[in-house]
């Protein structure tokens, strides 16, 4: 239902920093519809599990475009569009570290 995950990384920085929470809801049912601006995580065969801003929907739905804020991040600009089925949730819950 719910995960709780460390951002590292800075790929969506100055929003989610290194050593942030997030809480994730995997079930669709409790975030709905995604939308572009939506923050998700999702597993990628080469670099793992990554948290990126939805950028665009595919019609039907089934592929998403997603970026990180950096020009340099790992994101759809470098490996293409994401399949639903490998959305791990949507972010409902940012917990910011102190700074």
């Amino acid at each position: 239902m719910f995960k709780l995950l460390k951002v590292s990384g800075n790929s969506l920085i100055p929003v989610y920093q290194e050593g942030d929470f997030v809480v994730v809801s995997t079930v669709p049912l409790f975030f709905g519809t995604l939308k572009r601006g939506d923050i998700v995580v999702f597993r990628h065969e080469m670099y793992g599990t990554l948290i990126k801003m939805v950028e665009t929907i595919a019609p039907g739905g089934n592929e998403l475009s997603v970026v990180g804020t950096r020009e340099d991040s790992i994101d759809s600009r470098r490996f293409g569009a994401i399949s639903r089925r490998d959305v791990i949730g949507k972010v409902i819950w940012h917990i910011k570290k102190p700074r």
